[in-house]
């Protein structure tokens, strides 16, 4: 019924399209409220998450067996953040932007000079700046990662594939709003997350793995933690 609906909509019937947002309209709230205490009513973020509903169903190719609330989810986020963005309250500053710039160059030439990808500590030491804006250039010049990446040895399967057996939306958003968490931390800070929560490891053998000890391994873990709570919450 769905994909009828989003066949139809692509082809311009603008019914169908209004019966996918009114049967969608739970799934624009559950991202919008991901976005409270920013300053805006909630009536104006859905509206912006309908408008990330909307081109999620010109962009959604049928041809994919995904459900289309997997897809649609990471659109709706990222318009309101586009929007939040643009209007000034996840800002990004021309420093950063020309940041990123600098960044990329000197990522290019510390890979050729150490023969490995390099720290953020070393490209922030290497342009004289800090570490937080480098991981901020760094951040804002990512772009999201795609939803049909090869998961799978086979390649045969897909990121949707895997978030697509949520069936709860709200667990489906808090699941692609903890990856892009995860995502967006240092090599280091990720191995220690992924070793602890994903990989059942005791942080004792963490810093045997890391050749740090066991309490730096509890402090790092604690300031990841609250770092990650600020980006999701």
């Amino acid at each position: 019924m769905i994909k009828e609906l989003i066949k139809n909509a692509q082809n311009g019937d603008k019914k169908s399209l209004d019966i996918i947002v009114s049967e969608n309209s739970g799934l624009i709230w559950s991202v919008v409220r991901k976005f409270q205490n920013r300053g805006y009513e909630f009536d104006d973020l859905f509206q912006i998450g309908a408008i990330g509903l909307i081109k999620s169903v010109k962009n959604f190719d049928l041809s994919y067996d995904v459900k289309f609330s997997t897809y649609a989810v990471p659109m709706i986020m990222g318009e309101i953040k586009r929007f939040l963005r643009d209007d000034g309250i996840i800002k990004v500053s021309r420093h950063i932007k020309e940041l990123s710039q600098r960044v990329r160059c000197a990522t290019e030439i510390l890979e050729t000079d150490l023969n490995r990808a390099p720290k953020i500590s070393e490209i922030a030491s290497y342009l004289n700046e800090s570490a937080e804006d480098v991981s901020l250039a760094i951040d804002s010049a990512t772009a999201p990662e795609s939803l049909y990446k090869s998961v799978g040895e086979n390649d045969n399967t897909y990121l949707l594939d895997k978030l697509s057996n949520k069936n709860d939306e709200e667990e489906l958003i808090n699941t692609i709003t903890l990856k892009n968490a995860i995502t967006s931390l240092s090599d280091r800070d990720k191995k220690i997350i992924l070793l602890r929560y994903f990989k059942g490891r005791t942080q004792t053998e963490i810093a045997k793995l890391l050749g740090i000890s066991q309490v730096q391994v509890s402090r790092l873990e604690k300031k990841i933690l609250s770092s990650m709570k600020k980006m999701i919450s």
